[in-house]
Order: C-alpha cells, then structure tokens, then sequence
C-alpha cells in the first residue's frame, strides 16, 4: 500500500461526522450531525435554473463513433425541446396510470423525453435494453409492461426492437416513438420534440410537488418479475442535496463537472447518481457508447482519449480494463492522473489488486495516489445512503451516513443488517402493497438486506465496510459462516485477472468452492493461444488451469479458516445470462440466480470423481 500523498481532498470533501446512538437491544442508530439543508422541488427546477444562468453551456453530448465529433445540447436547447415534448406527452393524457417507458440505451433523445415527462409530473420508465434485445423469452419486459400500461414506449429504432416490441403488443396500448426520423411504424421523436408548446406545460410543472413521482425503476430480481421502485422527486433531489453537502467541491455550481459515463440510465446509480449530479450542478454528461465488455470498451477509451473527466465513474470490470489500457499507453496516464479529480467506483467492492495497481500508476506518473472513493445504497434510496468522502486507507469502504439519512445496524448472527431510513428512500413498490409493508420495519427502516462492519467501532466517522448480503451468506457444516461478499472480492484478487466474476457455492458442505465466471481475453493471453482459438479450449488449457490452482492456493495461504478460502474452482464456458436474472446492468452476479439455474454445475462441483474442476 502505497503511503504517497493523495492530494488536496480538503478542498473537494466535507469533513466526516457521525453521531451514533447505542440502544439496549443492541443496535447502533448512525447519523450525520449535518442537518440536510433545503433542496429542490423537483428535477425541474435544476433544468430551469441552468437554462436561465448558462443557457449555452454543454450539457449533454454524445457521438456515433471514435473518428466522429460530439454533438452537443445546450442547457438552453434542452429545456426548450423539454417543454415542447411535455406539450405532447399532455397532449397524449400521459399520466402515472400511462407513463413513459424507454427501452433504449443512454442517449441525448432518451434524456430529453425523461425530463419532458418529470416536468409535467409525468413518470418515466427506463427499462435495461437486455430485457428487450438480449432476452429469448422477453417474460420479464412483458410483466413490466402489463405492470406499467405505458401510454408511450421509446425506442432509438424501431427494426432492433421489433421483436420485443411484437411480444409486448397485445399489453399495451402505448404510442410508438423512435429516435429513427424514417421509421414508417413509429412516431420520430424529431416531431414529438418539436410541438409547439402550450400553456399547460407551465402549469403542469407548477403543479409538481416533491411527493409527485418522478420514475419507476426495476430491481433486477432474480426470480419473477422485477419490482417496480418508486422514485418520487424528494428522493431524487434530497439524494443530490446530500451529496453536495458531501462533495463540497461541487459548490456553488462553478461549472467545471465534466463526466464520461457509460452506467445506463436504467439503474439508479448512472441515473439517480451520475446523471442527477450533472443536471444538479450545471455540469457536463458526455455520454460515453462503450462499456466495459470484449468490443466495446476500446469506444470507452476512445472517448476518454476525446474527454478527460472532473470525477471518474465506473464499477470494478472497468477499473480492470482501465488498468491494463494505462500500462500501456504513456500519455493517456499522464493526462488521466493528471486531470481527473478522484475516482468512484460502485456497484461492487473494488478488489485490493485494482485499487493497489491504480495507486502504484498514479504515483509513477504524477508523484501522487489518485483518490479513490465508493458510496453505497440502492434503487430504493435514490441510491446514496452513505458516502465516503475521505481518503480511506483501502477498498470496500463505504462511508458515513448522508445528512438527513439514518442507518440502523441490527445484531444478526455475528454480523450486523443494516437498514436505511430518510427523504432518499422510497414510499414503496407500485402496486404491490404486500411487497411494499414486508420492505420496511416497525420504525420505518427499510430493509435493504446488506450487512456492514465498522471500521473502527470506537470512531464511527471512520466508515463503515460492505459486509456482504444476509441472504447471501451461509454455514458449513462445521458451523463457520462464510461471508459471501467477502469472499468473492479476495476470491476475484487471487484468480487476477482470469477471473471475471466468482459465485461462492458450498452450502450443506464441509468445504467452499467456486463456480468461476473466466476472463476469456486473459485466460486466452496467459495460455498463449490465438483469438481465434474455442472457449472450451481455452478453458482446458493446463496453463489456464495451472493458474486458477495457483490463485487457489494463495488464497489459502491468505486465509487458512475453511470459510475463507475454496478447495475447488469451476469454469463456466456459458457467460451470465440475463434471463435468468444472473447479471445486473453493471455487471454484478446475482450468486443466488447463478446457484438456482445451474444447479448441474454445482453437482459437477461437488462430484468427488476427478472431472472439470480444479482443486488447490
């Protein structure tokens, strides 16, 4: 671990505070002695102010491709193509009974009809495209929309949608719109962006109220239908009135947040957190068309070679692909470590090995640690519940509680469930009252599933440690708990880098054991084979094998306890399906979706006859 200076963070964060309250029972009430100070009314009302004070400052840019220019959106030009579809989308009787549904990826177009409907208290509904271009099935997308009833569904073009648009048609009775000006079957959002605006916008948007709904989101359940959260306007802008309590850098709005980001608005963190907290401060979104996936992530690079970012946003896989793209090229690490602010990662812990390679980079490059800082929440709190803004001494810190938000650490097991309660956390799920009264605890807690661990029980400003999920955790037969989330992270570090993502097995066992989701790119480099070469080549190579044993056994030596280390590893050939609820939009495993629907993997696993798996 690096002891190199890290910077000025005295002039980008708030100090952390937290007052905790023990009780008799045992539990631990954290919150920030911060008072969370008045915010917004709605997202709105940020639109409006910035189209007001730089009308012709950057808001939104994208590009087709690495060789073409970005074209832009205005602040001005926003809000006036905002206004005009919220005159259509009245015009249409749209409602929180008929809302908007969006289908697509992130784009200018998909933005600017989100916002339209917000304005006039309309909810919007941005639906991961997997559920609608990658699905064989589409059950998912149909319950979503038999739950909704959209009055307006978006799509970017009608022809790679017309599947899933034909399956879901008898749902609904919803207008078609696509970003396509020449597609016949659809309504061109060029037209609906274009209707002159009428009086009522304005008294629409006066009408909205902080408990209005501002969206709907889906949890990536992993079995049934997603649940629909709900996301009102309190929660939307009490979250980023937190966060520029937390991040005291962003104020007064000065205009220099500039963000490159991929994470789909779909989620709460690329929307609620990445997207919000440009729209918010007045900053710029560069919508970046890649992502951290095999053909996708070299647009990502292109696109940061074209816009260096104030804060750098990703999740673990692309902080593993960034690492590899910066060792070997001289000039984008100097401009990277050089310009960007800090780096944040969510969506899951950052494994120790990426966060040491950062820091060893930054170093050697601009004599100092690129800062690197997490948060943790979910899409029922908008997401932000805790913030970690201070220099924590390693990975899986999650912070403090946000002003305005309190966490309740309840004694379970030998670990501690935590559970959220403020403005940021949601009212319920739409029209599922059961599901809604199980969600929360007799004092209004919800109850969000995690565990957590102080990092030092003596100052809780310290911060608090993810500590895995309660449902993910189990016993051996020896009576030990495994702490799955753990577990993973130092599984995925001592696999480096063949390993893309673990899921722990073991349960009923004497012994863990992994079911190894591989890095095909570096499995395939290490064996030194072609690209050309077969998955299931790749993976029976015995210097791919060799590796995994290897990594098995450090592992070990890292942690001898028989729940802190797996005596065997399997390779999955098939990678993570999305139908069967296996991976979220951020590249995140559901271990219990895993474990569920390849319960043939788990017998081969267990199989005490030599066959696929590796043994330490």
């Amino acid at each position: 671990m690096t002891t190199a200076p890290r910077g000025d963070v005295a002039s980008l964060f708030a100090t952390p505070r937290t007052i905790a309250e023990h009780r008799a029972d045992g539990s631990i009430v954290l919150r920030s002695p911060e008072p969370l100070r008045e915010g917004a009314r709605c997202t709105g009302d940020w639109l409006e102010q910035w189209a007001r004070q730089t009308p012709d400052a950057i808001f939104l840019a994208e590009r087709d491709g690495a060789d073409t220019p970005w074209g832009i959106m205005t602040y001005a030009g926003a809000l006036r193509r905002v206004r005009a579809a919220a005159s259509w989308i009245l015009a249409q009787k749209l409602s929180v009974e008929r809302p908007v549904v969006i289908l697509s990826d992130n784009s200018i177009d998909h933005a600017l009809l989100a916002l339209a409907a917000q304005h006039v208290g309309v909810p919007s509904a941005a639906i991961s495209p997997a559920y609608s271009l990658m699905s064989k099935d589409f059950d998912k997308l149909k319950g979503m929309i038999s739950l909704l009833q959209p009055g307006a569904i978006y799509v970017s073009a009608t022809r790679p949608f017309a599947a899933a648009l034909a399956a879901i048609k008898p749902l609904h009775k919803a207008r078609i719109v696509s970003g396509r000006a020449g597609d016949a079957d659809a309504l061109a959002f060029r037209d609906v962006s274009a209707t002159p605006e009428t009086s009522e916008v304005a008294k629409a948007f006066a009408a909205v109220t902080p408990d209005t709904i501002a969206k709907f989101l889906f949890t990536s359940g992993s079995t049934g239908t997603p649940k629909a959260v709900i996301n009102t306007q309190r929660m939307l802008t009490s979250s980023q009135q937190a966060k520029a309590q937390t991040w005291t850098f962003l104020e007064p709005g000065r205009g220099d947040l500039v963000i490159l980001d991929w994470l789909p608005w779909s989620h709460t963190f690329g929307a609620n957190h990445n997207f919000n907290l440009v729209l918010r401060n007045g900053g710029s979104l560069y919508i970046d068309g890649g992502k951290p996936a095999p053909g996708l992530f070299a647009t990502s690079l292109a696109n940061l070679k074209s816009v260096i970012p104030t804060v750098y946003f990703n999740v673990p896989r692309g902080f593993d692909m960034l690492v590899a793209a910066l060792r070997g090229d001289e000039d984008l690490r100097r401009r990277f470590f050089g310009e960007v602010k800090f780096a944040f990662y969510a969506g899951a812990a950052l494994p120790q090995n990426l966060w040491d390679a950062l820091e060893q980079l930054s170093v050697e490059t601009v004599g100092r640690a690129l800062p690197m800082v997490s948060a943790w929440g979910s899409t029922e709190t908008s997401p932000l519940a805790t913030d970690c803004h201070f220099l924590a001494e390693r990975s899986g810190n999650i912070g403090v509680p946000i002003p305005g938000t309190a966490l309740k650490l309840v004694p379970s097991g030998d670990k501690l469930e935590v559970r959220v309660r403020g403005p940021n956390v949601t009212p319920g799920y739409w029209k599922a009252a059961d599901l809604t009264r199980q969600a929360f605890d007799e004092e209004g807690f919800y109850l969000i599933g995690d565990a957590v661990k102080l990092a030092d029980p003596d100052r809780p400003e310290r911060g608090l440690f993810f500590d895995g999920r309660v449902a993910e955790d189990f016993k051996l037969n020896s009576g030990t708990w495994v702490s799955v989330g753990t577990l993973r992270v130092a599984g995925i570090a001592a696999l480096a880098p063949l390993a893309q993502d673990i899921v722990v097995a073991g349960h009923g066992g004497d012994e863990v054991r992994f079911l190894v989701f591989p890095n095909i790119a570096a499995c395939r480099a290490h064996a030194g084979l072609p690209e050309t070469a077969v998955v299931s080549d790749v993976l029976a190579h015995d210097k791919v094998r060799s590796a995994i044993a290897q990594g098995l056994a450090r592992l070990k030596q890292q942690s001898g306890n028989s729940s802190g280390h797996a005596t065997r590893a399997l390779l999955l050939a098939e990678p993570a399906s999305v139908d069967g609820g296996e991976i979220t939009d951020k590249g995140y495993i559901n271990q219990r979706a895993v474990l569920t629907r390849r319960a043939d993997a788990v017998a081969r696993l267990n199989d005490e006859a030599p066959g696929e798996w590796i043994g330490l």
